[in-house]
């Protein structure tokens, strides 16, 4: 490291002591510009890191962060699926607010050739501080859209939404990436063309037969186009998983595809260079980098080095890879002379998968003490994650905020650290973490948080600080099956409404403080407040509902989650879309 370089560091570290010092200090003091490193699992259930609980699944590097920084043991996503809790995470507000939502089931962007994504109008932190003078970089999973109209107009793209750099997945990590038997799409899409291909053939064999038999007065063009169509379906099906691995199983730099379809083998060590070399590029800062992991997300793509070596099989070993990544990745940081100078955040984007199940084999975490899991709207393993901060000098070493906090808090914290203004011109739902994590507030600003499950307020939860306690009613819960499971089983996540979602009225009432399992139901018998407490949250609920925006366009409809072949990103002619990494434009 140059001298200069060390002077920079310390000159920062220097800064962030007298901060620390500084006990009258509040949220609005004024305080050194730190660089920011955000590190976010896909698919990581809380009772999977040792800090939260865990025993056997090794987690040294982010078991460190949690001894040397504020744990937050309260952490709640504002979804329990990928896309709109991403959406949340970036722009500080409910997904339903920007549109990232859908009324059909269609709970996340489907395709990378979709046209729904985060909307152009949207501020995310990084454009903010991309206009305060960072360098902002994103590298690993996106999954919040691509093109709104052509392959090439990039509408929803990192780039489009205040990041100068993007190196990674524009779509997400899935079983199909690897044609694995817990498939997201490829099962589904087969069974519904197979259908298709039997009705075509049935009807191409019928208008055969009918201008054999002279019972039809047609002549052959109908027959042979229609059987030309079913064998056009058979191929589809027949081919479909490879279909899917070039659409949506491709790397990217800016705006190039530098690899499709994608060799898993080597994407761990692409993805640990790349973060290395944007390191290395703006030590000189101030720089915001958010790492998105693509573990430990289905199909699990572990390195032979980290394979075997967990007591908990394909998903203990991917888990126990991304926490040497932390490791790598905290390292370079160190080597770079930045430790002092940033603040780290580690979280996961909901919980763990209790579904991902196969031949007895569990291939989706564990959540804890937490009831449920990814894909469920209201119960906390859906939506309780980890949430850790470090910055050496500024955040006391080893202290535990157990106060309801939120990934949407994240965007108000990062903005008024970076020295910008959080948006007046909407409404955000995050509070800024600062007073919590310096110690110079007791409470969450956070008094009323509501679960969605798609556009429907699944659950509510109520930080009634004068008495200590916080409340959550269930309006709606999943039907778990079989009968007495504690998940969907069969099916890839729970529905958000339906025939298998049981409405309660009145709702579900836990005491989470007391019940963070929610395993005990109140009722007016057992607790003296329930009317009250359930009263209250219903009309939060409904004023929360009043104040929302309903022309508000929803992005994972139907009508923009849809496959549309003149979006397909392609590093070809579509649909011979093929590229090495030989031919990564860097």
């Amino acid at each position: 490291m140059l001298p200069g370089h060390r002077v920079w560091t310390c000159a920062a570290v220097a800064l962030g002591l007298a901060l620390a010092l500084k006990t009258s200090a509040g949220s609005d003091a004024p305080r050194p510009r730190p660089n920011f490193l955000l590190l976010m699992a896909d698919d990581l259930g809380i009772g999977d890191v040792g800090c939260y609980g865990n025993t056997t699944i090794r987690t040294p590097n982010i078991d460190q962060l949690a001894e040397d920084g504020v744990k937050l043991t309260h952490h709640i996503a504002a979804a329990s699926v990928c896309t709109p809790s991403r959406a949340a995470f970036l722009t500080g507000r409910y997904p339903i607010r920007s549109g990232m939502i859908s009324y059909n089931g269609y709970r996340v962007v489907q395709w990378a050739g979709a046209a729904g994504g985060l909307p152009p109008g949207e501020i995310t932190f990084a454009k903010i501080l991309k206009e305060r003078g960072y360098t902002t970089g994103l590298i690993g999973k996106w999954h919040l859209g691509l093109n709104c109209r052509s392959p090439r107009d990039h509408c929803h793209h990192p780039l489009s939404h205040g990041f100068d750099h993007f190196y990674g997945m524009p779509f997400s990590l899935m079983g199909d990436c690897l044609r694995w038997e817990l498939s997201e799409k490829r099962v589904g899409l087969q069974h519904k063309l197979g259908l298709c291909f039997h009705i075509l053939a049935f009807a191409a064999v019928t208008l055969a037969a009918g201008r054999l038999t002279h019972l039809l007065p047609i002549s052959w063009v109908p027959a042979v186009l229609v059987a030309l169509l079913a064998a056009v379906v058979f191929l589809i099906s027949h081919f479909l998983g490879d279909l899917l691995v070039h659409a949506d199983c491709f790397l990217m730099r800016n705006h190039a595809i530098t690899e499709q379809p994608m060799r898993f083998e080597r994407t761990t060590s692409l993805l640990l260079e790349e973060v290395s070399s944007f390191l290395k590029r703006n030590k000189d800062g101030p720089f915001l980098l958010f790492v998105s992991f693509l573990h430990v997300h289905i199909p699990l793509v572990t390195t032979k080095d980290f394979l075997g070596r967990s007591q908990h099989g394909l998903y203990g070993d991917n888990v126990e890879e991304m926490d040497w990544m932390v490791g790598r990745i905290l390292g370079s940081l160190e080597e770079e002379g930045l430790s002092g100078s940033t603040l780290v955040y580690f979280t996961s984007d909901h919980g763990g998968s209790l579904e991902s199940q196969l031949g007895g084999h569990q291939y989706g975490g564990w959540n804890g003490v937490h009831k449920g899991g990814k894909g469920m709207g209201g119960w906390e393993g859906g939506i309780r994650v980890p949430g850790l901060l470090h910055w050496p000098g500024v955040l006391p070493a080893g202290r535990v905020i157990p106060e309801p906090t939120s990934l949407m808090d994240i965007f108000p914290t990062v903005v008024r650290l970076a020295g910008g203004q959080v948006p007046q011109d909407r409404v955000i739902d995050g509070h800024d973490l600062w007073p919590l994590l310096r110690g110079t507030a007791g409470h969450s600003e956070h008094e009323f948080l509501f679960h969605y499950c798609e556009h429907l307020v699944h659950a509510a939860r109520w930080n009634q600080r004068e008495g200590g306690r916080v409340w959550k009613v269930h309006f709606m819960t999943p039907v778990f099956q079989p009968e007495g499971a504690g998940a969907c089983y069969g099916r890839g996540v729970c529905p958000c409404s339906g025939d298998n979602v049981t409405r309660h009225d009145p709702p579900l009432l836990f005491d989470l403080e007391r019940d963070p399992g929610e395993r005990q139901v109140l009722t007016p018998d057992t607790e003296p407040a329930f009317h009250a407490v359930v009263s209250r949250l219903r009309r939060e609920v409904e004023a929360h509902r009043r104040e929302l925006k309903h022309d508000v366009f929803q992005q994972l409809g139907t009508y923009l989650n849809t496959w549309r072949p003149w979006l397909q990103p392609c590093c070809g002619t579509f649909p011979l879309c093929w590229c090495s990494p030989q031919e990564d434009p860097r």
